[in-house]
């Protein structure tokens, strides 16, 4: 909303300078991280105070969890992210339909994550909400963002294009309303599973959304100016680039978050944090035509879905074939099957950092390969 004053330019000279986005977006990282730094430690408190811990009761990982003494830690750290995101957003970002709908979902997914922690951490149900009910928030976000956007003259038509790395026309030019609601329903519900499964080492997950963040900041504001656009041959979407602003306050929210959250932790994300920010960063990626590069991108998100996929399937399989179910890992997500091993946590997740940084230089190479 700051975003306004600039048209006060005449008052006050420097304010022309919020018209830049690339000012706003710095602005807004700052802002972000600041207010991430003042909330933290009271949420915190708070949520030691409320005896709001997390509790490792699961045969699965009880083992991991004693060794690297984690009980009882506060969780829905999420939330820390979240506001520190959605206050430095309203102050910074120029309001329209594609900032309207990545907030929605992203507060709709917060949400959700926030009651599936509460029922963990307070009525002590492990399981959380139903699988059914957090199919229902998922389809809540997605069916209300589609709806927006199909609506609104601004995206109705270039939300239906669909664009795929290192080809510099659109593969589908107008997608039929079914077809885009199924991707984009996909990518929501595969992401915010994914960063859940990666959530479960100190910093591990945040720390990959970093990358992420950086990387569609750079898309979303390529995508929205349209000489950048013009000579990247990538779609130009007009508005787009106000997602910038949303990325850049992610990167200070999640720094301001990482703060806290790094080894040993202090505070965890819990599906507050990572269910939400799956979400946001999935619809992006559909609204600045890059979905296919988020593949990419979020390689590690990838991996970690991959490998439950992977040891689900064949624990399955084998048992039905022969009687014995056999794993391929040690131990799934992947990150616990280096735990297994023997690595250190700190060096599974510096590791893991190391992979994400390639992975999101490689999806933003994918930008001048056309």
């Amino acid at each position: 909303m700051l975003s306004y004053l600039a048209d006060y330019d005449h008052i006050f000279g420097p304010l022309r300078m919020l018209r830049y986005l690339t000012v706003r977006t710095v602005l807004g990282a700052g802002t972000a991280l600041i207010i991430g730094f003042i909330i933290a430690p009271w949420l915190i408190a708070r949520f030691r105070a409320l005896k709001f811990g997390q509790h490792y009761d699961d045969d699965r990982t009880g083992d991991l969890a004693q060794k690297f003494d984690k009980k009882n830690t506060p969780t829905m750290g999420g939330l820390i992210i979240f506001v520190a995101v959605f206050v430095s957003t309203f102050l910074w970002a120029t309001p329209n339909v594609w900032v309207f709908v990545a907030l929605f979902v992203y507060t709709v997914l917060t949400a959700a994550g926030w009651r599936d922690d509460y029922l963990k951490v307070v009525h002590k149900n492990r399981d959380g909400i139903s699988s059914w009910e957090k199919i229902g928030w998922q389809s809540l976000a997605t069916i209300v963002a589609l709806g927006v956007l199909l609506w609104h003259p601004v995206s109705a038509d270039k939300i239906r294009e669909l664009w795929v790395p290192f080809l510099k026309h659109a593969v589908i030019t107008h997608m039929p309303w079914w077809l885009l609601l199924v991707l984009i329903y996909l990518w929501i519900v595969g992401f915010s599973n994914a960063i859940n499964l990666t959530d479960g080492l100190d910093g591990l997950a945040v720390g990959c959304t970093l990358s992420v963040a950086l990387v569609f900041g750079i898309m979303a504001y390529a995508a929205g100016n349209t000489i950048i656009a013009g000579y990247l041959l990538i779609s130009y979407v007009p508005g787009v680039g106000e997602l910038t602003v949303i990325c850049g306050a992610l990167i200070g929210a999640c720094m301001a978050f990482l703060w806290y959250n790094s080894h040993p932790a202090e505070v965890f994300m819990g599906d507050t944090g990572s269910l939400a920010l799956g979400g946001l960063i999935g619809v992006m990626a559909f609204m600045i035509h890059q979905p296919v590069t988020l593949v990419i991108v979020g390689g590690v998100f990838v991996m970690e879905a991959l490998s439950v996929i992977i040891q689900v399937g064949t624990f399955k399989y084998t048992k039905r074939r022969h009687g014995v179910g056999q794993r391929v890992f040690l131990m799934a997500p992947i990150h616990h099957h280096f735990q297994k091993l023997g690595w250190p946590e700190t060096k599974v997740v510096l590791r893991f950092w190391v992979l994400s940084l390639g992975f999101a230089l490689a999806g933003l190479a994918t930008l001048k390969i056309r």
